[in-house]
């Protein structure tokens, strides 16, 4: 089909046009506009199968009896559209370096990578947050990619990065002041963590990964580094001593897990929380996992990957409900670690035993956490001989939730 033939077919164009691409992810071809929104849903199978092989974009268009349809038009109707739409401040005069933020904010849909499974509105704060020099926390539950975000923001922003778990610290002063040495030659002297060099470095994004599992006295450390009226850091407690002042453009990402399901985090100080900009993570659906999982692992059989994320949203409703009987669900870290061992060979049930069962607690023999979320694996992994826990009409109800 030529171009001229593509954009004078019966039917007409509507007034807000939208224009998809559809990309290929596994075994799936998910459809998307210029500004990242998905329509994979609103489009027929085989009309994206068609449409990608062809090389070809989809427009959607109305027809004579106002039926919404898409129609394959050619991909430079698409690549037309994806010079960003910019917000109206045509009243007011735009300093030119500030039109840059803004074109690189609302383009920022094409630096989100394809598996980051992350709401395009958070992730366009994310960038604007870290563009703008924020300090920026990341929440959700554990598992969720949070520090999958963060790195991905890291890449996005393409400035000099620094990474620290502060979770895994068991001395706070060492990781971000430094030590105190003796050797016999040289005597007593004092060498400078990495952290005060990150610092010092300009515009540098330094990752706090997991600072809600951080020791308390990381947190007064980081307090006067945090305060965008202080900036900076205190080499020693004592008054007058040397303080190292924070690089301009340094940006600072944290993640965190807030709530009282995480039994080695602590409340964090609210004087701490109220230092950053939240962006929090979603608890993936049962769809956007099985996207996730199939985009990472496209050789593994896709129902079976399926059923993995089937699994995990049953167990993630349950732990939701008044009369949940298991305390927390399946994570994405998980999912993707029993995807791995698919992948690898081993069988569905093999897999759970592995990576599955281990976290959820055995007292209690049959009414225990684990019996219970071996029965829901169990569903998944034979011919049905099993006991069912749930019948069809609840698996579809906590999938599609």
């Amino acid at each position: 089909m030529n171009d001229k033939k593509a954009l004078n077919q019966k039917g007409k164009s509507m007034k807000n046009s939208v224009v998809v691409k559809i990309e290929m992810s596994g075994n799936r071809y998910n459809a998307f506009s210029a500004d990242g929104t998905k329509y994979t849903s609103a489009i027929g199978t085989g009309t994206r199968k068609r449409a990608f092989e062809n090389g070809m974009a989809l427009e959607r268009r109305e027809g004579k009896n106002g039926r919404i349809y898409w129609w394959k038009v050619p991909m430079e109707m698409f690549e037309a559209s994806t010079t960003p739409t910019l917000p109206d401040m045509s009243s007011v005069e735009i300093p030119s370096e500030h039109a840059e933020v803004l074109k690189f904010i609302h383009s920022s849909y094409s630096l989100k990578p394809t598996g980051l499974m992350m709401n395009e509105l958070k992730w366009k704060y994310l960038i604007r947050s870290g563009v703008r020099g924020k300090n920026i926390m990341m929440t959700g539950p554990a598992g969720c990619g949070k520090t999958m975000a963060a790195k991905a923001l890291v890449n996005a922003l393409d400035r000099p990065d620094f990474y620290f778990n502060l979770g895994a610290t068991q001395d706070p002063r060492a990781t971000l002041i430094g030590n105190v040495h003796f050797e016999k030659k040289s005597g007593t002297y004092f060498s400078e963590s990495v952290f005060v060099k990150a610092i010092q470095t300009p515009n540098a994004v330094i990752l706090l990964d997991e600072l809600s599992r951080a020791h308390p006295d990381a947190w007064n450390i980081l307090m006067t580094v945090l305060d965008y009226g202080q900036r900076y850091l205190r080499l020693d407690e004592a008054d007058g001593q040397e303080t190292i002042k924070v690089a301009d453009g340094v940006t600072f990402v944290a993640t965190a897990n807030i709530g009282n399901e995480y039994t080695s985090t602590r409340v964090m100080d609210k004087a701490l929380m109220d230092r950053f900009t939240i962006v929090e993570m979603d608890v993936l659906t049962e769809n956007e996992e099985n996207e996730l999982l199939t985009y990472m692992f496209p050789h593994v059989d896709s129902e079976v990957l399926g059923n993995v994320a089937k699994i995990a949203a049953l167990t993630r409703s349950e732990a939701t409900s008044d009369t949940a009987r298991v305390s927390s669900g399946i994570s994405t870290r998980t999912t993707v670690e029993l995807s791995g061992l698919l992948f690898d060979g081993f069988t569905l049930m093999e897999a759970a035993e592995v990576s599955i069962y281990p976290q959820y607690d055995s007292a209690g023999g049959v009414d225990s956490e684990r019996t219970f979320v071996k029965q829901i694996v169990q569903k998944f992994c034979d011919d049905g001989s099993s006991d069912d826990l749930f019948n069809e009409e609840e698996v579809l109800e906590a999938t599609e939730a």
